[in-house]
């Protein structure tokens, strides 16, 4: 339990039961030794009641943004229209605004009319090069070109969700910002599922042009709506979440020869296929099991052109999932040695490359026990699944973690009827519950509120 809403609730029962009027304020001095004001926990929840009630007058405009984005998706980079409508909203709500950062970015300022910390609120904005299979009255019909490709566009992953739930939180908070003790900032990024080929993007690229600086969170939040989890349910966990991606790319070169003839040459598809085979006993016979999970995948293999001739080489490109940078570095290792080592005994060469993607989404363990009681209060106890499984998927709201503290968690938007057969996030029928975005809506706010009114200090929220 958060430590000042424990002293809250200690305070008003002492003062209201068990003390005399005039030993009360004496108690009540040492109770309140960690809090601003014995009236802080009155005011604080004057403010959350205006916090739902507003964001229930504000639930016909987050639907309507949300579907409007739906059906004009765009891809990372490329999020013109989306990131022109959001700068032009936080311009209205009288936000400091900036744009272009990072291409498309949007960064908007809010400070309140009291002095406090300084917090940032994160939304990922753009699309998948998916075509929309759902059935919805506003389902994309978008079509662009992704890395010399026709593709269809869609919003198949919730970021059109994201999106009008931090438009809203910032309407919200800038109608109460002189009740708000310290800043809020807007970050509203594009390109978290990658850039273009040849383009840097997404969170890391914010970070390079600045989004942590002038004036610098001290923590940071976000949420991703989740197909497969029950309508308004919330879940999240502390330490290593989502793990980090890796992109392998490996070419096994053999010798040419006829299929008729393999002793005459060096078959690289053989050399592959085991190569393949090494690799799986990387995670179940070389790495410690008990410490964290980890995945190594080969998605693709390409090599020849006919039937009866080996060809000169195969190549392979696949993933590779972790939860601790250390043993992040091993696999690597691992991989490139048995990969080489495999090859290598017949007569084939293995050339492997690998690119870091995203690190691991490690959410801070401190935080995410300070603003827990935060979460359980918004969404209900019933309503909340903690510690939540870790998820192999990817996301690069780990970027800002790796500066400052940050707290991401999860928003199920599939009616307790369809979670057995819900299309997953990406898939061209994935679906959103809409009635669940205005209790992230109320997350994000009330979260924001909570930290500016109590931020953690160095020894607060100890488990």
């Amino acid at each position: 339990m958060n430590p000042h809403h424990f002293l809250r609730r200690s305070t008003s029962f002492v003062r209201k039961t068990l003390l005399p009027q005039s030993l009360s304020a004496i108690v009540l001095l040492g109770l309140t030794t960690f809090n601003h004001t014995p009236l802080l926990g009155q005011a604080t929840d004057k403010l959350r009641t205006e916090i739902d009630k507003k964001a229930t007058a504000i639930e016909p405009k987050l639907l309507q943004w949300r579907r409007d984005f739906h059906q004009n998706p765009e891809l990372g980079n490329r999020e013109k229209r989306t990131s022109q409508i959001v700068a032009e909203h936080l311009k209205k709500l009288g936000i400091e605004v900036q744009t272009g950062i990072a291409y498309t970015g949007v960064v908007g300022v809010l400070k309140g009319g009291k002095p406090g910390p300084i917090i940032a609120l994160r939304a990922d904005m753009d699309a998948l090069p998916v075509s929309e299979q759902a059935d919805v009255p506003f389902a994309s019909k978008v079509r662009t070109e992704y890395n010399g490709q026709s593709v269809g566009v869609m919003h198949a992953c919730g970021h059109d969700a994201h999106v009008s739930i931090l438009m809203s939180v910032a309407e919200i908070l800038a109608d109460m910002k002189q009740n708000l003790p310290g800043t809020v900032k807007f970050i509203f990024q594009p390109a978290e599922e990658g850039a273009p080929e040849g383009e840097e993007g997404g969170a890391e690229l914010m970070i390079k042009q600045g989004v942590l600086e002038n004036p610098k969170p001290e923590v940071i939040f976000g949420l991703h709506v989740m197909a497969g989890t029950e309508t308004g349910k919330i879940t999240f966990r502390p330490g290593p979440t989502m793990a980090a991606v890796d992109y392998l790319k490996m070419v096994i070169r053999g010798r040419q020869t006829h299929g008729a003839k393999p002793w005459g040459g060096i078959d690289p598809i053989v050399a592959a296929s085991q190569v393949i085979m090494g690799l799986q006993t990387i995670e179940s016979r070389q790495v410690d099991v008990t410490k964290e999970p980890s995945i190594i995948t080969v998605g693709s293999i390409r090599g020849g052109v006919r039937n009866n001739i080996i060809p000169d080489s195969v190549e392979m490109t696949g993933t590779i999932r972790t939860y601790d940078d250390a043993m992040q570095t091993s696999i690597h290792e691992r991989i490139k040695r048995t990969s080489e080592m495999i090859a290598g005994a017949s007569g084939a060469s293995a050339n492997v490359f690998i690119r870091k993607q995203y690190p691991s989404t490690v959410n801070d363990e401190r935080l995410t026990a300070y603003m827990s009681p935060t979460l359980k209060r918004v969404a209900g106890e019933e309503n909340i699944i903690f510690p939540c499984q870790k998820l192999t998927g990817s996301e690069d709201f780990s970027f800002y973690q790796r500066k400052i503290p940050g707290l991401f968690f999860f928003l199920g938007v599939t009616p307790k009827a369809q979670l057995a057969s819900a299309a997953a996030n990406h898939s061209p029928l994935f679906y959103i519950d809409e009635p669940a975005l205005l209790t992230g809506v109320r997350a994000l706010a009330n979260l924001t509120l909570d930290y500016l009114n109590e931020p953690m200090k160095a020894d607060a929220a100890k488990k």
